[in-house]
């Protein structure tokens, strides 16, 4: 397993995933990193940098220029090895699989054999230490990568990728909502994605950021506003026109196959940006 350790890290991080190609998003964070005064030393992207949307390359570029630390998610493996599909874990036939023959045929026919190479050298374990506590960095779950772990999946799931990463908190990717939970003392973090909205109805996508208060730390989830219609136009422009034209601007998704009931039900229902505390 491919592993990257960034050492002991102070002052304020700033956390997200999936950029999904949505060149209009990553640009509006990388913005607001720069006004916060974040170094990309303390930026960590959990994958998935390229996938529904329309500037796979640009997208991947802004973040190779940002020199952000960015985690192979399964559509860098996918894409870097040019498999036949995205690998997501969708299962074969779901309307998610389906869908993403609407988009993973036109990255992979359209990314560079440079950004390919880029997204084979990344790590697929990234760790650090921050306030005396250490973090493991994966896509999914520790031991899979295309795991989709939400906040109602069993507390005894993330507690063995706790266990098997040796770790204080685990920060995952993946399953697209964001969420954190302090399990008999160990955190579970997903700051979310940047690339699509969380299926609650508004157009916003989820970052989080970090930092040290009274010996604790806080975790801040933040909404990113950011040109959506642009996004949305640059899709039809590539003539990729699909379900997730609308999805970016109606804020829901075009499928719930992956979610688990719990997560079902709350679609539509705006999130809240919420201040935790370890």
């Amino acid at each position: 397993m491919t592993h990257l350790n960034l050492g002991i890290l102070e002052g304020p991080l700033l956390l997200f995933g999936g950029p999904y190609s949505n060149l209009q998003a990553t640009r509006a964070l990388k913005g607001h990193a720069e006004r916060l005064g974040i170094p990309p030393s303390h930026i960590i992207c959990t994958g998935d940098a390229v996938a529904y949307f329309a500037k796979p390359n640009e997208t991947v570029e802004l973040l190779r220029e940002w020199g952000v630390n960015v985690l192979m998610g399964n559509c860098e493996e996918s894409l870097g090895w040019v498999s036949d599909d995205c690998g997501c874990g969708f299962e074969k036939g779901s309307t998610c699989d389906l869908l993403t023959s609407s988009w993973y045929p036109y990255a992979n026919s359209v990314l560079t054999d440079t950004n390919r190479q880029w997204m084979r050298s990344l790590k697929r374990v990234i760790t650090f230490t921050y306030n005396d506590r250490q973090f493991t960095v994966v896509h999914g779950s520790y031991k899979k990568m295309n795991q989709f772990v939400f906040a109602s999946t069993y507390n005894s799931l993330k507690e063995e990728s706790l266990i098997s990463a040796n770790s204080d908190g685990i920060i995952a990717g993946h399953c697209g909502i964001p969420f954190t939970q302090i399990i008999n003392d160990k955190l579970w973090h997903n700051p979310g994605v940047i690339g699509m909205p969380a299926n609650d109805g508004t157009p916003r996508t989820w970052f989080s950021l970090w930092f040290i208060k009274d010996k604790n730390i806080v975790i801040e989830h933040r909404a990113l506003d950011y040109n959506y219609e642009k996004t949305a136009d640059e899709l039809l422009l590539a003539g990729s026109a699909n379900a997730y034209v609308d999805s970016v601007k109606s804020g829901l998704w075009p499928s719930m196959d992956v979610l688990p009931a719990k997560e079902k039900a709350q679609q539509g229902k705006s999130l809240q940006e919420t201040i935790i505390r370890y």
